[in-house]
């Protein structure tokens, strides 16, 4: 089962016009492109992701809607292409999605999974790009410590970086794990490579500079009075968000319309646990 996170109120801040044009840059499934779509009538989606796989299950999933869709891959920083290849000059809205959807995280063979055993890739987009089993087994340690640090937050990097070290050639989940566990034992739910494991995605797929890449081109993407939503699943995510947000006001570009974070309600969470650590920011340009 997909469930987009906290859909109704990307809707309400999205305030969807029937003849409007929409950009979802993180389409995953379809479930905010396809929701999207489902209240228009004469306006357009264009739905954009960097992972072929997921684009490709998001086109399935709003084939209804395919007479008002247009999809397209691609990473944050070709968005003003993707736009030029509909042939729209700017949007009524945007929404991105800033988590790893349900489908990479599930997949053996993507590499993103703590659950079962697959080969150390983690590349949303898997035709370009070097593998998490390329850093793992060619970074020096020093270097592999202070990036499980600095990008997982992992108190604990030093001490999981040598055993990475001394454990190669690494080429699997299942391996990176048990090299973890050697020197972090698990203690309650939370498996002890979880922090290590976030720290790799977010380097394969360059996830810092791919967002500050967004918060540079979206808002040149909207009409007068069209909408930005973010969710955010990090605090390092939001803060950027928060951040990015506050200059626009300041610079007179954009209207924040979230003067506090919104968070998904009780319901949402109890359906999908996966949303408990969702945050959304929302803005209008002016």
């Amino acid at each position: 089962m997909h469930y987009p996170v906290m859909l109704p109120e990307v809707l309400e801040y999205l305030a969807i016009r029937p003849g409007g044009i929409y950009l979802d840059a993180t389409a995953g499934m379809g479930g905010h492109s396809g929701a999207i779509a489902a209240r228009l009538d004469g306006g357009l989606v264009i739905a954009n992701d960097r992972d072929a796989v997921s684009l490709a299950m998001a086109r399935a999933n709003c084939a209804e809607y395919a007479d008002r869709m247009r999809f397209r891959q691609g990473d944050f920083s070709t968005l003003p292409e993707a736009l030029r290849e509909a042939g729209v000059e700017a949007v009524d809205g945007l929404v991105a999605d800033f988590g790893v959807s349900r489908y990479q995280l599930t997949s053996a063979e993507r590499g993103f999974s703590l659950q079962a055993d697959g080969p150390l890739d983690m590349r949303m987009d898997q035709s370009k790009g070097i593998t998490a089993a390329e850093i793992v087994n060619t970074t020096p340690e020093k270097e592999l410590a202070d990036l499980i640090y600095e990008l997982g937050e992992e108190r604990h990097s030093r001490r999981i970086a040598k055993s990475i070290v001394r454990n190669r050639p690494i080429r699997s989940t299942l391996e990176l794990s048990r090299a973890v566990e050697q020197v972090l034992p698990r203690r309650g739910r939370i498996a002890p490579a979880t922090q290590t494991f976030l720290a790799l995605r977010r380097a394969v797929n360059e996830e810092d500079g791919q967002l500050r890449a967004f918060f540079d081109v979206a808002p040149g993407l909207l009409k007068r009075g069209g909408r930005l939503v973010v969710i955010s699943f990090m605090s390092l995510e939001d803060r950027i968000a928060k951040n990015r947000l506050k200059d626009l006001a300041r610079e007179g570009i954009a209207k924040v319309l979230t003067k506090h974070v919104v968070k998904p309600g009780a319901e949402e969470i109890a359906a999908n646990p996966a949303s408990r650590s969702a945050v959304l920011r929302a803005m209008e340009r002016i």
